[in-house]
C-alpha cells in the first residue's frame, strides 16, 4: 500500500448514538430509516467511517498509480443541508432510476435528499440495490 492513507476510515464509533445526536427530528428519523434499509440491502452491519459517515460493507480498490485502500459499498451521512447517500459507482448507469426518484440533487457519487418524504423510497431502494450489486461485480468486497 502507498504511504498516503485514506483520511476517512472505519472505526468503532457507535452508529446509533451518532444518529441519535442528529438535531433535526426529520433528518434523525430518516437516518434511522436509511440505517434499516441499507442493513437489509447489504446484509452488513452499519459502521462509522470517520466522524460522520455511516457505511455498509467494504470494497478494496487499487488505482493505476499504485494507491489502494478500502471504502464502504454504500452509506449515508445526515448533513446539515441534506441527507447524503453514497452511490459508489456514480450515476451514469442509473439515469432511469434518477428520473423516477423525485426531488434530489447529485454529484459524482453523492445523492442529496432533503427528506425521504420528497422521494419515492422504492426507487431509492432499487438504486441502492443496483449500486451495491454493481460494486460487488467490479471489486473485491466483503
Amino acid at each position: 500500500m502507498t504511504s498516503s492513507q485514506n483520511k476517512t476510515v472505519a472505526n468503532k464509533g457507535d452508529v446509533e448514538a451518532y444518529l441519535n445526536s442528529v438535531q433535526n427530528d426529520v433528518k434523525r428519523r430518516d437516518s434511522f430509516e436509511l440505517l434499516s434499509l441499507m442493513t437489509e440491502i447489504t446484509g452488513n452491519p452499519a459502521v462509522m467511517w470517520g466522524t460522520s459517515l455511516v457505511g455498509f460493507g467494504t470494497y478494496h480498490y487499487k488505482y493505476a498509480s499504485g494507491r489502494e485502500g478500502d471504502f464502504f459499498l454504500t452509506g449515508f451521512a445526515p448533513r446539515k443541508q441534506s441527507l447524503t447517500v453514497y452511490i459508489m459507482p456514480g450515476f451514469s448507469d442509473y439515469q432511469d432510476l434518477l428520473e423516477k426518484l423525485g426531488k434530489h440533487k447529485h454529484s459524482k457519487s453523492c445523492l442529496y435528499i432533503n427528506k425521504l418524504d420528497d422521494i419515492d423510497k422504492s426507487v431509492l431502494k432499487r438504486l441502492i440495490k443496483k449500486s451495491v450489486k454493481d460494486m460487488k461485480s467490479m471489486y473485491e468486497t466483503d
